[in-house]
């Protein structure tokens, strides 16, 4: 435990300052506020209504993902190594005084809930930055009654190319976050081994977002990525990757 706490994933978002603007860094601008969006729809889709199912959300940041499903009638878990994502994500519960959520500080490792305890689990922009990314499936796996959903960036995509330049800056101090890719098949056999199948996916983007955001049209964006997946481009390179999966 001390070995993983020492990791980036855990030091960075245990900063005040990187707490604090995560969500305008993440989630900030048109693009920002199209990711955002497009999140929503998403989780949308794939869990159709939600309302009063159990579902954990690990990795809960700030909060944003278990407001959405709490707000859809759902009772929603979320957790989160980083308390000073926790605090933002309580004092919003406060602010708009948000019924049907609960946010409790937890690892995504080792998930302090017994077998089944939620009908679903949801992890998203986790997987991409955990020490151990196979022990955090099992454990979505191990609390989830009904389905998993959780999000990984492609290695078909360009995601690739940025993750290997933040992995050789990172030590020089030059990125603060740097990441893995996965491939489809990586996660749906490690899904498969505790007894889920896959039935639904969703790419988001061809082209990078920083790239995108570094734009900033909103039109150019849905543009430009609708005509890249009219060619086909979306289903091979597109990313993150979100996917569903129902046990048994």
């Amino acid at each position: 435990m001390s070995e993983r706490r020492e990791h980036y994933s855990y030091t960075y978002y245990a900063d005040a300052a990187n707490a604090q603007s995560f969500d305008s860094r993440r989630f900030g601008g048109p693009i920002g506020d199209l990711v955002a969006r497009g999140q929503a729809d998403v989780l949308a889709n794939m869990l159709g209504p939600v309302k009063g199912r159990r579902i954990i959300d690990v990795g809960t940041g700030t909060g944003r993902g278990a407001f959405l499903l709490a707000g859809a009638g759902a009772q929603v878990t979320g957790i989160d190594a980083s308390e000073q994502m926790l605090a933002l994500a309580k004092q919003r519960a406060a602010d708009t005084h948000a019924t049907g959520v609960d946010f409790q500080v937890g690892d995504a490792h080792q998930i302090q809930f017994a077998d089944r305890s939620f009908d679903v689990a949801v992890s998203l922009r986790v997987l991409m930055h955990t020490p151990r990314w196979r022990q955090c499936i099992g454990e979505l796996c191990r609390v989830a009654s009904q389905g998993v959903v959780l999000d990984y960036p492609s290695a078909t995509s360009t995601a690739m190319l940025e993750s290997i330049v933040r992995k050789v800056l990172h030590p020089l101090g030059l990125a603060s976050e740097p990441y893995r890719v996965f491939f489809e098949s990586q996660i749906r056999q490690e899904l498969e081994s505790h007894g889920f199948r896959v039935t639904n996916v969703h790419r988001q983007f061809v082209m990078p977002i920083a790239l995108h955001k570094a734009i900033g049209s909103r039109r150019f964006t849905e543009q430009s990525e609708q005509w890249l997946a009219r060619l086909g481009l979306l289903r091979l390179f597109g990313s993150p990757v979100t996917v569903y999966a129902q046990r048994g």
